[in-house]
């Protein structure tokens, strides 16, 4: 291994050490990370957490009360209301993935080639994201969800592209940045191809903000599909997805609050906890911020 791979690597360990050391200072953080710690492992062992069935029914105990039994009570058809967060925390957190990573997978391809090309490209890439984002984004994801018809995996591609715009304008706005690098020019000088700057030079220095965009987009993923439910839009019944929950359990407030509160708790919780990291990890990742929180 040559000296100046040596030396690449310490750079690279020493940032990351930096930034996760950052990261550990920020009490904030570090209860987001401990909130969204909880979020996945709920999410992933779902199905062994959940006490009873989420979508078995018991007429007779509608709108019981929490209980010994059923520690969050039961909703309008019986069904255990613990063991239904419990699994909507596996769907709100594949629907945080997913549109994430459809808003990533087309947006920094758009950025990177629209900020290391510019000229007419980088023209058309900006006057269609300028079109995009003259939409509001929910106005934008109901017209659409109304339009292909309503659905989880529907509403999660749409919400996806309606990020599509703020990773492009990040990552477009980093490229150019270090387009002009002298790291670059001297691979490029040294005959090295434009994939292969884009792919070992740029690429890694865009992926900081880029990994905080997405964290603080989780939540409002999270969100906007919630949205969704609570109007009809996203799941659909039975699935035990915490908008569609909170929705349903509006028309029992008087008789029956935990029927809607805890859904609403649910999402309460899972997106200020990915609000903390992503606040977080921008001060940790940003050299001006750190020590800052």
């Amino acid at each position: 291994m040559t000296e100046r791979k040596k030396s690449k690597i310490k750079q690279s360990r020493g940032a990351f050490y930096h930034a996760f050391k950052g990261l550990l200072r920020n009490r904030s953080a570090l209860v987001g990370l401990m909130m969204v710690s909880v979020l996945a492992v709920v999410g992933i062992l779902a199905p062994v957490l959940a006490p009873h069935d989420p979508l078995q029914r018991a007429m007779r105990e509608r709108l019981t009360p929490p209980s010994s039994n059923h520690w969050l009570g039961q909703d309008e058809l019986g069904r255990d209301i613990l063991s239904r967060v419990i699994h909507g925390a596996r769907i709100s957190l594949t629907i945080g993935i997913v549109s994430v990573g459809v808003g990533m997978a087309i947006g920094m391809p758009w950025g990177l080639l629209s900020g290391f090309y510019g000229g007419k490209l980088d023209l058309i890439t900006q006057r269609a994201i300028d079109i995009l984002l003259a939409f509001p984004p929910i106005i934008l994801v109901i017209l659409v969800v109304t339009m292909i018809g309503p659905g989880l995996w529907n509403a999660m591609m749409v919400i996806g592209i309606s990020t599509v715009p703020a990773y492009t304008r990040v990552v477009r706005g980093s490229t150019l940045s270090l387009r002009d690098m002298e790291y670059v020019q001297a691979a490029r000088a040294l005959g090295a191809s434009d994939f292969r700057i884009l792919l070992r030079h740029v690429l890694p220095n865009v992926l900081g903000p880029v990994v905080v965009l997405a964290t603080l987009y989780t939540a409002s993923a999270i969100l906007t599909a919630a949205g969704l439910g609570f109007l009809g839009l996203g799941a659909q019944a039975p699935t035990p997805e915490w908008g569609a929950m909170l929705s349903r359990g509006r028309e029992y407030l008087r008789v029956a609050p935990h029927v809607s509160a805890f859904p609403g708790l649910a999402i309460f919780l899972s997106v200020l906890g990915f609000n903390l990291l992503g606040d977080g990890l921008r001060d940790a990742i940003d050299p001006r911020l750190r020590g800052v929180s």
